[in-house]
């Protein structure tokens, strides 16, 4: 009995020296993957940030001169944009903000204007906002032979009439480098909107009609209404006259009165829809092309004469046939950007991928895209 009692006992040791040995082990397994997708998500956080219009690598992977397509290491794996498949769109990227290499980014685009040739950026409100210089732009501009096109404001303020209006552009230097066009001047004209739920028409400047292909050159940063202004901002309300700045602004259902409205998806929408109207009238897009300059990222647009100060470095420039590809590639390089807190929650506040969303879905351009670096 008391031999069988010990040999109970042995085995009961033997159970339990195995059962704590495979403990040991598992602990020594599952340790490791632990540690090391904390030190992926350091990684991520400390390496994907953006100074000194310099791009560090992220998640080790350089951006180099072959197309980016990998959006588990650029594009915070946002599964919208891909690249993967033959709907993408090509989107180019360069971290220099300079004039030369805003031509140079330019002429990648391979596109090329017939006609008289319109420039629309932004002329910015004064006394400080963050609207592009005309020394970065001038090269460009006199390159393509082109007008600085604008329309009037629909809020007041000193660019709410044509004659303050010009005078700003000739403050901000636009009038040394080429003639300034504010389309409403002289009226204004209506363009059919076709597939959208919220416009059947736009409203842009009656000058309109005097240019045959549109470079759209846009600031990109936040804005206070739309979360953010790229290429399809700089359209949907910079290309529309004053009252028609207030037919987006309220989703198609007034031209006159206040521009604040309390449904704010429905005028994301109506956004989306005026960009798609004009980009049929220039040939189903195939007379426009975009251009996105990313400094001074503030979380206001330039419509604000005294915008808050940036939290994000410079990041460069980036250029695409598709708004909508553009756009979604700035806002996923902002997600990335050191600093990116203040701008982010503007974006999501005011659901600033929504205009995004609707774009694609009404056959704008695509969230898709490839992004290629020319540095």
């Amino acid at each position: 009995m008391k031999k069988k009692s010990i040999l109970i006992l042995g085995l009961m040791l033997m159970i339990w020296s195995i059962f704590v040995g495979c403990d040991k082990n598992t602990t020594q397994l599952t340790e490791n993957p632990i540690k090391e997708t904390i030190e992926e998500t350091k990684e991520i956080e400390t390496t994907a940030l953006f100074e000194d219009t310099e791009i560090n690598n992220i998640n080790e992977t350089e951006i180099n001169n072959s197309v980016i397509i990998d959006n588990e290491k650029l594009l915070n794996n946002n599964e919208n944009v891909k690249g993967e498949n033959n709907m993408a769109s090509k989107v180019y990227f360069t971290k220099e903000i300079t004039a030369d290499s805003l031509v140079k980014i330019y002429e990648k685009l391979g596109w090329e204007p017939t006609g008289n040739v319109g420039v629309k950026i932004s002329t910015g409100e004064p006394p400080r906002s963050n609207y592009l210089r005309a020394e970065l732009i001038g090269d460009l501009v006199k390159k393509v032979n082109g007008t600085i096109i604008e329309c009037n404001t629909a809020y007041g303020g000193p660019r709410a009439e044509s004659a303050m209006h010009k005078q700003v552009a000739k403050d901000h230097g636009y009038t040394d480098i080429a003639e300034v066009d504010i389309m409403d001047e002289d009226g204004e004209m209506d363009i059919p909107v076709t597939g959208g739920k919220r416009l059947t028409r736009l409203i842009t400047g009656d000058h309109i009609k005097k240019y045959d292909s549109v470079i759209v050159l846009s600031h990109f940063k936040g804005h206070q209404m739309a979360g953010y202004g790229g290429a399809i901002k700089n359209v949907g309300i910079g290309m529309s006259s004053a009252s028609g700045k207030v037919l987006v602004h309220t989703a198609g259902t007034k031209t006159t009165g206040s521009i604040w409205y309390d449904k704010q998806d429905d005028w994301l929408e109506a956004l989306a829809e005026m960009v798609k109207g004009m980009s049929d009238y220039y040939d189903n897009g195939k007379k426009m092309t975009y251009i996105n300059v990313m400094n001074r990222l503030s979380i206001d647009c330039d419509c604000n004469g005294n915008p808050a100060e940036p939290d994000i470095h410079d990041i460069g420039i980036l250029a695409s046939n598709d708004p909508v590809a553009l756009d979604q590639a700035c806002l996923d390089l902002v997600y990335k950007a050191e600093g990116r807190e203040s701008l982010v929650n503007r974006i999501n506040q005011q659901h600033g991928e929504h205009t995004l969303e609707h774009a694609a879905d009404i056959g704008l351009g695509t969230r898709e895209y490839e992004l290629e670096n020319i540095d």
